[in-house]
Formats: structure tokens, sequence, C-alpha cells
């Protein structure tokens, strides 16, 4: 059995190969041709996985609907860590998107411990810098919204302690609150399904995410009341859960199908066009009819000191509202991957594939593709130095962060009103 993921941990190790093979995500480069334009964080391979984004790929080229869906545990202030989910939720709502955010402080106080007064002011801090980035959609807190708990209570029906311990790896020791803020989650990813109508979902996240996304499947289909299955010359639709009478009506709903005790078979239309009208029939029933939710990985952009970003280093990363000062002397310290000597540096080159600041670049700081290519070769050649090249990133880095503060002031009431 695969070793279980831990969402919850800071110095976890994501083996990508393995998690590809063992749970069954694709690498996204397949998909690519199918988006009207392609972002950076897909073009310069940072996302670099995904589970089920077809959907949303012809959404995006169709324009047909699809929610954007993903959520921030508020246990400390945002920092750069957290970036690269929201600029890829931004661009997605950009996409055509119906977004929807979950500050999910349930979670925080359960796992974290934090009060409750914390979770209030770290989760509108997010907020605020989501909608400095062009955020424009919905978000709740988990705590007030009474409609997701609802839905956490359905999804818990369907899931057991032994499926948790699979997933999560949970023992003996761990709390109910914690198992709830898992249910919660679940119920989080499926809401922008229930708050609106059903269609796609796409859920931005990190590798160590994923045990999130495969339980909410899980979910979504255990909710189903119909099985709809393409068995090449017809289409099968199954009654899992449905109440009485709802064979006949599907079969009503699909002219010229035909009924039988538990399904009705379908001749001569395409399988998608048979699962949107027995969706509609689901919810005509009091079902949800949901689409099992979509999610794309994203790797993970080292600490600037090395290893892992993470809060409790507070060199390896810097908050958006930390002075200049602070954030400058970070940069400048920075883990490079530079040569030991000058000489070394100028006839060897440098290593920028060990660097923490040209990832920085790469992940954040450098929207020009050519431009960043043009920083990797002068560093390939030995052409540019270490210093030279932290105090460039230091000015891009407080550039946009002095934009980026701006736009904060700016939207700050919208986070206000959530």
């Amino acid at each position: 059995m695969p070793e279980a993921l831990n969402p919850w941990s800071s110095g976890q190790a994501i083996d990508t190969r393995r998690l590809f093979d063992d749970f069954g995500i694709e690498p996204i480069g397949p998909l690519l041709d199918l988006l009207p334009e392609v972002p950076a964080f897909m073009r310069r391979g940072i996302i670099v996985g995904h589970r089920d984004y077809r959907p949303i790929a012809l959404a995006i080229r169709d324009r047909r609907p699809f929610h954007v869906l993903t959520g921030f545990m508020p246990s400390g202030h945002p920092h750069l860590g957290h970036l690269l989910v929201m600029r890829e939720v931004v661009w997605h709502v950009e996409q055509g998107g119906q977004g929807m955010i979950t500050i999910a402080d349930r979670e925080a106080h359960a796992v974290r411990g934090l009060s409750w007064e914390d979770c209030d002011r770290y989760g509108r801090e997010y907020l605020t810098a989501l909608f400095a980035l062009g955020y424009r959609g919905e978000a709740y807190f988990q705590s007030h919204n009474n409609a997701l708990k609802d839905l956490a209570f359905e999804a818990a029906t369907r899931v057991n302690f032994s499926a948790l311990q699979a997933i999560y790896g949970f023992a003996t020791e761990t709390t109910l609150a914690h198992a709830m803020s898992v249910i919660t989650q679940v119920a989080d990813i499926l809401y922008p399904q229930v708050a609106g109508e059903p269609a796609p979902t796409i859920v931005p996240v990190g590798l160590d995410q994923d045990p999130h996304i495969r339980l909410t499947r899980d979910v979504a289909n255990s909710l189903r009341f119909f099985l709809v299955e393409d068995r090449g010359d017809h289409v099968s639709v199954r009654a899992k859960n449905a109440p009485e009478g709802g064979v006949r009506a599907v079969a009503k709903a699909l002219p010229g199908s035909k009924a039988y005790e538990g399904h009705v078979d379908v001749r001569g239309m395409p399988c998608e066009l048979v699962s949107e009208v027995v969706r509609g029939v689901e919810r005509e029933l009091g079902g949800f009819g949901f689409h099992p939710p979509s999610a794309t990985y994203h790797t993970f952009m080292p600490g600037l000191v090395g290893g892992k970003m993470s809060s409790s280093v507070p060199d390896s990363s810097f908050g958006f509202t930390e002075p200049a000062a602070a954030v400058r002397k970070k940069v400048m310290r920075a883990v490079t991957g530079g040569r030991i000597t000058l000489e070394e540096q100028q006839r060897l080159g440098g290593e920028p594939d060990r660097c923490t600041l040209f990832e920085l670049n790469r992940f954040h700081m450098c929207d020009d593709d050519v431009e960043l290519a043009e920083i990797r070769r002068r560093c390939l050649a030995g052409e540019t130095t270490c210093g030279a090249c932290k105090q460039a990133t230091a000015e891009r880095v407080l550039a946009f962060l002095a934009d980026f503060r701006e736009r904060m002031d700016e939207v700050e009431h919208l986070a206000a009103e959530v």
C-alpha cells in the first residue's frame, strides 16, 4: 500500500515520480494545446501534474461554465509560498471560471490550535492579498457557512474512519475535530456546485494536498444517484442511490431509451449529453449531480536558505507586509548556485538550477520568458556574479512588494466585507 501523504506537514519530502505512479496523477503537458493561452506557471513547468484537468481545459476553450475553488488555512501571515496558488486562481477566474475561496478557519483551529480571533485576522490578510492580485469572486469562512456544514455532514455519511486511516495515516490519537476538518474540506471542494450549478471544478493545490482531492472525488461519486457508462454501442445509466421512480424519470427524460430493472440503455446519443440529462434528473429528484473535482498540482519553490520554504524558518521566505529592509536582507542572504571563487564562476559558470534566487525569478519575479532565459544564460556563461544577481533580484522583489502593498490597501475593504 502506498505511504500516506500528510497535507499538514511542513517537512515532508515529496517523491513526485512515486506520487504520479502510485496515485495516478498525470503530467499536464499533453493538455496545454487545448488552452487558448498558456500561463507562465504552466509554460515553465511549475505546474507539473493534474487530475482530470481535460474538462477544465475544454470549458476554457469552449467558454463553458466551470468553477475555481481553493482554500487557505489561516495559521499565520500570508507569504511568498502562497503566491503561486493565488495567481493560479486569479488566472482561472480570468479564463471564465466562477471563483470561490474558502478560509479554512475550522482546520486551523482543529489542527494548529489557533484562536478564532487569530483565524479571522489572518484569514482577512489572505483575502486582501487575493483581491490585490485581481481576484473577483466569492469567499467565505468555514465556521460561518451553515450550508457548508450541512454539506459536510452529508459527505461524512460516505466516509468511515478506516478510509481516513488509509488516506491520511490517522491513528487512534487523532482528534475528532481533525477528522471533521477533513470532511469540511471535502465539502469546501464540492460547495461551488451546491452554491451554484453543477459544473467541472478546478482546485489548484500543491502535490501534498492530493489526499483531499482523491477523497473528495470518491465522495462526489458516492453521492450520485446514477452511474453513467459508455458501453460503446450504447450508454448505460444505472441506479445507485436513486429514490423510487428514479429509473423511470431517467427513461422519460431520454426519448427512445429502454428501461430495465435498475438501469436504462440509451442508443444514438453521445455519453456526454446523456450525462448532462441524467444530472438534471438527479437534481430534480433532490440529488447533487456532482462533477468529480479536478486538480492541478504544482511543485514547491525552495526556501531562500535552501530546503523547503517554511514559516518555521523565517529566512526561507518573506511576508507581503514585511519591512523592505528585512526583505532585502533575506534576498541578499539567499543560497545561490554560484561557485566558491570569482575565478571559478567566470571559468565554470554558475548553476541556476541549484539557485534559490533563480527559482524566485522563475516562479514570480520575472514575467518575461526572454529575460528569464537571458538571466539563465548569463549565469551559465559566468558573465554575472551572484552579488549582481542578488542586487537585481532584490530590486524586482521590492518593486513588486511596493506595488502589491499599495493594491492591498486599496482592496482591504473587500476582505473586511467577507
